[in-house]
């Protein structure tokens, strides 16, 4: 599906809009649910991805298809590993095929796992038998994907001696490692984290308990991206956000700060307004701890005309896409100077943002999502813009109620 999108008349916005359940928090809480009876899961999120999570956990046999859901690969990968009586083949999409999970198969093989790959040795799909692990000690590079990380850690409390897991080096995406511990305490898991050493403690059952999703931060950042490209005295609000959140993108009220848009919260909602259109020369920031929101924040500085340099973006390389190659393309159609490294971006100030340009999305729904609040400043086109259903299936019409033209070509 291709649509074209174009700004409201009125670009003094005031709405209101509840974003469905953070992706991370929805597929911990699956798993964890799968692991211990009497949990139960309030505002999931209605995304792909959590989807086939959903589905996957509840095969035991056969092919388990996750599609592009990196997410599901990886939990599955350590969750399968972990039952003994399962056998599945885990696949996915062709990218999926292309995205790296040797240090997370080489991690569950040192505590005994029986994963055999399918085809390509280090890629997907693979072949597990699942077996009861009793082996507690683990090591993994620091730098790897958090995903990786958070696998072991879900299942470790269901392992007959726990897991002692040290992180080798400087550890990155530290918010959603403390985001699946926070997950693990909440339903009564002893844990802690000191240095470069998790450990987890077995446990072989829990009380019966609700689990209570956050809404999606890397969603709202797109609503962020609006209010920043909007006329000042916008405001949008967005539910159901803490103040006190577990996801790392909360990092959006900081960073935007500097963009002109501040952030109150209430009631279990935000309120972003834009309230200054002084903007720092170059806005320069580090997403190591929260790269899910480069190319939203990429695509604001380039709507501002302001010049930007994000590190710390090494993971992006595997994703949905190599992002970093892809924003370097489509910010230059827009006619964007900018450059990228294996781990970093730098845009070029400047002011000319053509029109009628087609994005590209790559099977990548944060390509289409980071790209649309341009609309607000040029008339685009976005091609296979359904793919934004892999993590927020009600993006266009929220669009819309921000009177936002959403046509379908």
């Amino acid at each position: 599906m291709k649509i074209s999108l174009s700004g409201p008349s009125n670009q003094l916005l005031n709405k209101s809009i509840k974003i469905t359940g953070s992706k991370s928090e929805s597929n911990r809480s699956l798993l964890l649910a799968s692991l211990y009876a009497g949990i139960t899961i309030e505002n999931i999120s209605n995304s792909d991805d959590a989807q086939v999570m959903a589905a996957g956990l509840k095969q035991s046999t056969g092919t388990v298809d996750i599609h592009h859901a990196g997410t599901a690969m990886r939990f599955l990968t350590g969750y399968f590993a972990s039952q003994e009586g399962k056998e599945v083949v885990l696949t996915g999409s062709q990218r999926m095929t292309e995205r790296p999970v040797k240090i997370l198969v080489d991690a569950l093989r040192s505590l005994g796992a029986d994963i055999a790959y399918v085809k390509n040795e280090g890629y997907p799909p693979l072949k597990i038998k699942g077996r009861k692990l009793t082996k507690d000690k683990v090591s993994l590079p620091a730098d790897v994907s958090s995903q990786y990380i958070s696998s072991l850690l879900l299942i470790a409390p269901s392992l007959e001696n726990g897991l002692e897991l040290e992180l080798v080096g400087k550890i990155t995406s530290v918010p959603y490692i403390k985001m699946t511990l926070s997950l693990l305490n909440e339903i009564g898991v002893s844990t802690s984290f000191e240095e470069n050493t998790i450990k987890v403690v077995p446990k072989k059952t829990v009380k019966p308990q609700q689990l209570i999703v956050e809404s999606d931060w890397s969603s709202a950042s797109y609503f962020y991206s609006i209010v920043a490209l909007a006329e000042v005295g916008t405001e949008i609000t967005l539910s159901a956000y803490k103040e006190n959140s577990l996801q790392g993108d909360s990092v959006l009220v900081k960073l935007y700060q500097e963009l002109g848009v501040s952030t109150s919260f209430h009631d279990n909602s935000i309120t972003l307004k834009k309230g200054s259109t002084s903007y720092p020369e170059e806005f320069r920031a580090d997403l190591a701890n929260a790269p899910d929101i480069a190319q939203t924040i990429a695509v604001t500085c380039f709507g501002l005309g302001i010049a930007c340099h994000l590190d710390g973006l090494h993971t992006l390389k595997i994703k949905e896409t190599d992002r970093l190659v892809a924003l370097d393309t489509e910010l230059s159609k827009l006619g964007a100077k900018i450059a990228v490294t294996n781990n970093s971006l730098t845009l070029h100030a400047g002011t000319t943002i053509k029109e009628d340009v087609s994005i590209d999305t790559y099977n990548d729904h944060r390509m289409a999502m980071a790209f649309a609040p341009l609309a607000l400043k040029t008339r685009l086109f976005v091609n296979d813009a359904e793919v934004v259903s892999k993590s927020y299936p009600d993006f266009w019409s929220d669009m819309e109620l921000l009177q936002i033209e959403v046509t379908e070509l």
